[in-house]
């Protein structure tokens, strides 16, 4: 069985020497969120900040952000048994003696996933309860200098639906601190917690809402993963910790609590109030745009006796967060072939933040099978905001960018094989540069047999408008010469020039900084992919046939900082001086 509590998991790290506990006092407005940013970009150790200032709980953070940390938080176990569980299905499905029999293991590690009720004197999360200004005593963290206010940054939402109560939805949505009593949560209108709201709002009701935090890790990666609407989390919650989760019942009523949590707050979020959240540091490396969202009035907060606040930061990637969304996409690979029969695999790229970019290796039995494996794609949950879509019947690594995408350029027909289509919904989270819900998206296939050689080194000469051209992979240039602002027409005349020249290279990336781009495959997913608006960067020249866009070669995609993109995460001057100044009394050994 897995860690059940928070406590647990940090003792592990104690006995690993994998966490830092700083006892120097550390400012929870901008001061906190640079120290952990450093560790974070080091694949340093976990921190427990003992000393933050205006609380009187120590707050952890970097629990997952590594590889190690996250697959031992988590285990490998959960892993396997999902691989189990869909392997198991052909057997299982229509269910005969025999198949019962041949996955008679399997069946008893499921009889050990639900919940389990607990008394309530063996519940921790009870220890106290506050209900006047409930919030008062916690951390009022703020990441970036920008934001409109103090955040919990590591909430596990709870929601049930108003006329279906065995309908659940936990969820990490970020929950804007307003003052010690009214918080406003974060709802995106794709969300299930969201459902529930509006479902509730139709109704004239008010929804009742439970924030947990910490708990066991399984909860919290329960909390963050993309499943389907009807997949009950507290269950995954379970499958992921190896046991029944302990849930104990609120004296005051409501919703049970995980009894392992270390705080637990109540509300009611009353319908058709709103309140302006934001500007926030998204995981996108931007400040998100203030908007208008559900606001919660807390009635009260049960907390351990001796509870630990845990928190994350938030901003460009990779923060903490791309481990932990890296663990649950090999948590549920094996789920989307289910789903799914024609896609063998798939993988979103959390550099870039999430929807922007999905690959996925599908079968291609008839010709254009491909393209009904993408439509099923993107008619799948969440995968639905997904902006770019890569295809290949090849068993390439998704995880290696650069490979996949040579794998896609060598067999892509640009006349057949891409499609842009414009005014389509999208993540309200991300940046497009048309208005929200009003984006667009791309499917680019590459599937049979090669087509053309790709070139890697560039030897085509000087290119008109471009100072540096640099690959990123084979049949990827990478180039750059003015600024968006200086020469907004420069993408679309490479695409005459690189044809009248004759280019061999298939893909054109136009950004700020080749060199900086083309450094690591996260510099580059996020510095092309993250703002993409396919219909609005994607340069081509192109004809149409019986209402079909053909394109031709070469694709150019302008990857510019353009003037209506928000503005990037950068750290406050003073804070990092004052960082600079302290680094030794936070890590004096």
């Amino acid at each position: 069985m897995g860690y059940g509590n928070l406590r647990q998991w940090i003792e592990q790290l104690r006995r690993d020497k994998d966490i830092a506990v700083i006892d120097a006092p550390v400012d929870p407005y901008l001061e906190l969120a640079e120290i952990h940013r450093r560790v974070v970009q080091e694949e340093g150790p976990a921190l427990l900040f003992a000393n933050v200032i205006g609380t009187p709980f120590p707050v952890a953070t970097n629990l997952f952000g590594t590889v190690r940390r996250a697959n031992q938080a988590f285990g490998t176990r959960p892993e396997q048994l999902m691989k189990t569980m869909a392997s198991a299905a052909e057997t299982l499905l229509p269910p005969t003696a025999s198949g019962i029999w041949k996955e008679k293991r399997l069946l008893l590690d499921l009889l050990k996933v639900g919940t389990r009720n607990v008394p309530q004197g063996e519940a921790p999360v009870l220890g106290v309860c506050r209900s006047t200004d409930p919030l008062k005593e916690l951390p009022r963290i703020t990441s970036w200098q920008e934001e409109g206010g103090p955040s919990i940054l590591l909430p596990i939402v709870y929601t049930e639906s108003i006329t279906q109560p065995n309908d659940h939805n936990l969820g990490i949505y970020r929950i804007q601190m307003y003052d010690d009593s009214k918080v406003g949560v974060h709802w995106q209108k794709h969300k299930g917690g969201s459902f529930h709201h509006r479902e509730a709002e139709l109704l004239g009701e008010t929804l009742p809402v439970s924030v947990f935090l910490g708990g066991p890790p399984a909860l919290i990666a329960a909390g963050a993963a993309p499943v389907q609407e009807r997949i009950p989390e507290l269950m995954l919650a379970s499958l992921v910790l190896g046991g029944k989760l302990q849930m104990v019942k609120d004296p005051m009523g409501g919703h049970r609590i995980p009894a392992e949590a270390e705080f637990a707050i109540r509300g009611l979020v009353t319908p058709q109030e709103r309140h302006t959240d934001g500007p926030f540091g998204d995981r996108y490396g931007y400040y998100s745009k203030p908007r208008d969202f559900p606001v919660m009035h807390v009635q009260r907060i049960w907390h351990r006796k001796d509870a630990i606040y845990p928190a994350t930061i938030v901003g460009k990637p990779r923060q903490e967060e791309y481990y932990l969304r890296e663990y649950i996409q090999r948590l549920l690979a094996p789920v989307y072939p289910l789903l799914m029969p024609s896609v063998k695999a798939l993988w979103e790229y959390s550099e870039c933040g999430p929807h922007s970019l999905v690959s996925a290796v599908v079968r291609e039995s008839y010709p254009n099978e491909a393209m009904a494996s993408a439509y099923r794609i993107l008619g799948e949950g969440q995968l639905s905001l997904t902006k770019f879509l890569l295809l290949t019947d090849e068993p390439v690594e998704l995880t290696d960018f650069p490979g996949l995408l040579e794998n896609v350029l060598e067999r892509f027909n640009p006349a057949s094989d891409l499609m842009v289509y414009g005014n389509v919904s999208q993540d309200e989270q991300g940046h497009p540069v048309n208005p929200l819900n009003n984006s667009s998206k791309a499917i680019m296939v590459g599937v049979g047999s090669p087509v053309r050689e790709l070139p890697y080194a560039y030897t085509e000469g000087p290119i008109s408008g471009v100072t540096q051209a640099i690959p990123y992979c084979r049949g990827c240039l990478a180039v750059s010469g003015a600024s968006y602002e200086e020469d907004p027409e420069l993408a679309s005349r490479l695409v005459a020039v690189l044809r009248a020249q004759e280019t061999a290279w298939p893909l054109v990336i136009v950004v700020d900084n080749a060199a900086d781009t083309v450094r690591t495959q996260t510099s580059f997913l996020w510095t092309v992919f993250t703002r993409f608006d396919p219909a609005s960067d994607i340069y081509a020249e192109c004809e149409i046939k019986r209402h079909h866009i053909g394109y031709k070669l070469p694709l150019v995609i302008d990857a510019r900082m353009k003037r209506d993109y928000p503005e990037e995460l950068i750290p406050r001057e003073d804070i990092v001086q004052r960082v600079d100044r302290n680094w030794k009394s936070y890590f004096p050994h």
